[in-house]
């Protein structure tokens, strides 16, 4: 008798493994953000870590609200699939990403302090190394370009870390090269380009909403990332620019 019950007990472990390691993907798809981080973190590897840092990214770039203690926990689960697995190339972005966000909320002199710029400059340059066909750390790469002139400017931007609105452009442009149905890279595209000058790249952030728009959604992020799209072209084109600027500014996670 005992031995059956041990034979259970490890028959319904192995089944629930495997379950977790099966529908975490699927459940980030469907918007199921907690229950895919549980199931990621269940497989104890660096695949279901990742899968936990998308889906925690996913939680706290949707909120109407920014949350430091969120992008902390992507960071987290990012740095776990780093240990788990350092060739991971998206282990990297995520935490590049992370720190990005965190920067916003903590403010440009804290995090100048911190070296995140660097940090995640590094982070960016290990994924693509690892795979330099990685449209999300090359689009990732994009925004880190324009976001660190939009703050320091050109000439500063370049001198201390090498930062170029040109690289930036390149980089996207790299990405849709890559991956030109992934609609969320569009819209950050269009968000990196109305946070630094929407005057001057207007042309651009249209093209970039409207394909955004247009996209076919994969996932209920990408769902959520194209309502997004549609709002934005919506207040953009209704002329009221300081709604345009709130939401713009809302949607990079400034406070």
């Amino acid at each position: 008798m005992q031995k059956l019950t041990a034979l259970l007990v490890l028959l319904v472990c192995v089944t629930a493994a495997h379950a977790a390691e099966s529908s975490a993907p699927d459940l980030y798809a469907a918007g199921k953000y907690e229950d895919a981080i549980a199931a990621g973190t269940a497989q104890h590897n660096a695949d279901g870590y990742v899968i936990a840092a998308r889906a925690a990214l996913a939680d706290a770039l949707l909120r109407t609200t920014p949350c430091l203690d969120c992008f902390k926990r992507v960071e987290q689960f990012a740095r776990r699939a780093i240990a788990a697995n350092p060739k991971n190339s998206d282990a990297h972005v995520y935490v590049a990403v992370a720190l990005g966000y965190q920067a916003r909320i903590i403010g440009i002199v804290q995090a100048r302090v911190d070296g995140d710029a660097e940090i995640a400059k590094k982070e960016l340059d290990t994924a693509l190394t690892l795979d330099p066909s990685n449209a999300l750390a090359l689009a990732a790469l994009g925004g880190w370009n324009i976001e660190i002139v939009r703050h320091a400017g050109g000439t500063l931007g370049n001198m201390l870390y090498g930062a170029r609105v040109s690289d930036g452009q390149a980089d996207f442009a790299k990405a849709f090269a890559i991956a030109p149905e992934k609609l969320v890279l569009h819209f950050q595209y269009a968000l990196s380009l109305s946070g630094y000058d929407l005057d001057h790249y207007r042309g651009d952030v249209e093209r970039e909403l409207t394909l955004a728009a247009k996209g076919i959604p994969v996932t209920a992020y990408d769902k959520s990332t194209r309502t997004r799209a549609v709002e934005l072209m919506s207040v953009l084109q209704s002329g009221d620019r300081k709604a345009y600027d709130a939401l713009v500014r809302r949607y990079q996670v400034y406070p």
